[in-house]
């Protein structure tokens, strides 16, 4: 065993970095959000100093400036419709507990937003043209609250309750708030209230049935036009995401009649006379313009991949951030040009991903692969399972995967019940027996990828980040004689000890997955925990923690490393000084490295 505590030292950049380091390194950004009110005034994050941070840019001078300086990294803020100020939020060391702050666009000092508010997790922002803010609020005491505050006045609560809640949208005009409530006890499937700024209710859009239904209601966005009640929402009522326009004065809900076969979600064109329509299906995801006047569909051309955000503009153009597995990613322009290309080194290709189907006992399971540029199979084989669990690996860019086709592995990825993107019977799919459901289909995946010659049965690799790492561990304890490695990164390790000390919004995750809490059901939490089975475990296992995580926090994964010692399993443990998950440069790849030299000592 081994103990490893600490954090990264910078690297100097040699002229023989390898290429896995380098698409860490290269100098990235994401899709600006541009002010409502003033759109040459935009906000996007980058990694350009070698940790992630806010930059304001004045599209109208080319000025861009870095906003938020600190060691752990800056990535939630938001402009005001004006453009004056950027709102960031503001918690310590990564643990996701803090108040918002606000300074000037063009720089200057940081003050509290929103003084008044005492530090919490963050649940939802609204910002008004006035000057008002609506913020959401999560705490382990109070549970979900919204405030509203108003310039030079202190704040306003106008809701709580011990369920998760949080801010969805405020409309143009500054006088309706939309929020997502799931005050009927089930944390995956949202319902909608919107109330009046004095907290009066308006109107309530709930497909729960009061809990009684397993169909969820998400907000979008207001029309974008003054004294307009129309709510772009998205539904679950066909077996998939599709947005729906819901006037929350009359009541009158537009079925939109997207007929696409996969996830659907929509954003107003500025002008409110069309909706920009993002699709995603099997992995991959496309753009459409949806026009009110002619109810016509029509696409938005973007590359073969994925879209990992889009925007319509003033002038009618669209702006998207794109990548695929083997190309880095850019934000362009349906006008033809590159909107925003950092300076500095290049991020190298990787190898296309291949798409493997699979039938696995609750239907075709799909997985996306990727080999080694050069050699013959069977290769040593990582399964890097994503997080979320709703969340979905997709045909898009990932320094971490490519780094092992770089030294020689081949990767699979398997979008596993729970995942997003194929339908919503299959994202509910995991309820109850939590962490199993996925392991079988992980299973069934690593039978074809033996068979099909592509992975070398002795040399498999589990591995994952946040539920990928619960995964990780619980797949080692349940499955022992199929694995030979286990990296897992911020993971829950221990169920029971992880929901008691989460942070509250999780808790109610978890209450609905396993439907109710550890001393509810018991036996759900044992047969779901790794702990559970930690005394199966055969192969070497690697665990990296971040000691401020509040989604896997760290005593939880300490009980699952002394449980490892008392029997002296061979593992390692690197803990580090961050939330969930490191926003600094370095520290990735610190971590990286870590985990490609254990697999190899252990792999031979």
């Amino acid at each position: 065993m081994t103990e490893n505590t600490g954090s990264a030292a910078p690297d100097m950049a040699m002229p023989s970095m390898p290429d896995w380091e380098k698409r860490f390194r290269a100098p990235r950004v994401s899709l600006p959000d541009w002010a409502e009110d003033a759109p040459d005034r935009a906000l996007f994050i980058s990694n350009a100093t070698g940790t992630y941070e806010l930059y304001a840019w004045d599209r109208a001078t080319g000025v861009q400036r870095q906003a938020t300086d600190r060691p752990n990294g800056t990535t939630e803020g938001v402009l005001t419709p004006d453009g004056e100020s950027i709102w960031w939020f503001s918690d310590t060391d990564g643990d996701e507990f803090g108040v918002w702050m606000r300074q000037p666009f063009a720089g200057g000092e940081d003050q509290p937003a929103a003084p008044g508010l005492q530090a919490s997790y963050p649940a939802g922002l609204a910002l008004g043209r006035d000057g008002t803010a609506v913020v959401g609020r999560s705490t382990d005491e109070d549970g979900s609250t919204v405030h509203v505050v108003r310039p030079g006045a202190g704040p306003v609560e106008i809701y709580r309750h011990r369920e998760s809640a949080g801010v969805g949208d405020l409309s143009h005009d500054g006088t309706l708030i939309a929020i997502e409530h799931t005050e009927h006890g089930d944390a995956m499937h949202s319902a909608l209230r919107v109330l009046r700024l004095d907290g009066t209710a308006v109107a309530d859009l709930d497909d729960t049935e009061g809990g009684t239904v397993e169909l969820g209601i998400e907000v979008l966005g207001f029309a974008p036009v003054d004294g307009d009640t129309r709510l772009l929402v998205r539904h679950q009522r066909r077996g998939r995401w599709e947005p729906m326009v819901w006037d929350v004065a009359s009541g009158e809900e537009t079925e939109l009649g997207i007929e696409l076969p996969g996830d659907v979600s929509a954003e107003w064109y500025p002008d409110g006379s069309a909706l920009l329509v993002s699709h995603s299906f099997e992995a991959r995801s496309e753009l459409w313009r949806y026009d009110f006047a002619t109810q016509q569909l029509v696409e938005v051309p973007v590359p073969a991949g994925s879209v990992l955000g889009a925007t319509a503009r003033p002038d009618g153009s669209v702006e998207y951030l794109w990548s695929s597995a083997a190309e880095p990613p850019v934000v362009r322009s349906t006008s033809g040009r590159v909107v925003l290309d950092p300076p500095g080194m290049k991020a190298p290709a990787s190898v296309p991903v291949e798409d493997a189907w699979v039938e696995g006992p609750g239907g075709r399971i799909h997985a996306l692969v990727q080999r080694p540029a050069t050699g013959e199979g069977p290769f040593p084989t990582v399964f890097e399972v994503h997080g979320g669990p709703t969340w979905h690996d997709s045909d898009a860019f990932a320094a971490g995967p490519a780094a092992w086709v770089d030294h020689g592995y081949a990767v699979v990825r398997v979008n596993y019940r729970g995942s997003t993107g194929y339908g919503r019977e299959w994202t509910d799919a995991l309820k109850h027996r939590v962490g199993l459901i996925e392991l079988e289909d992980i299973a069934a995946v690593r039978e074809w990828a033996v068979s099909s010659g592509l992975a070398d049965p002795a040399k498999l690799v589990l591995a994952g980040g946040s539920w990928g790492g619960y995964l990780t561990l619980l797949g080692l304890g349940t499955q022992p004689e199929a694995w030979a490695v286990g990296l897992a990164a911020v993971p829950v390790a221990d169920y029971v000890t992880a929901y008691h000390d989460e942070m509250e919004a999780l808790k109610a995750m978890d209450r609905t997955l396993l439907g109710g809490t550890p001393e509810e059901v018991p036996e759900r939490y044992e047969a779901s925990s790794p702990l559970t089975y930690v005394d199966a475990v055969r192969a070497p296992v690697y665990i990296s923690a971040g000691v401020n995580d509040p989604r896997c926090p760290i005593r939880q994964v300490e009980n699952y490393v002394e449980r490892l010692e008392a029997r002296g399993a061979a593992y390692e443990v690197y803990r580090y000084d961050a939330g969930h998950g490191s926003l600094v440069v370095e520290e990735r790849i610190k971590q990286v490295r870590l985990e490609i030299d254990f697999a190899a000592r252990h792999l031979g």
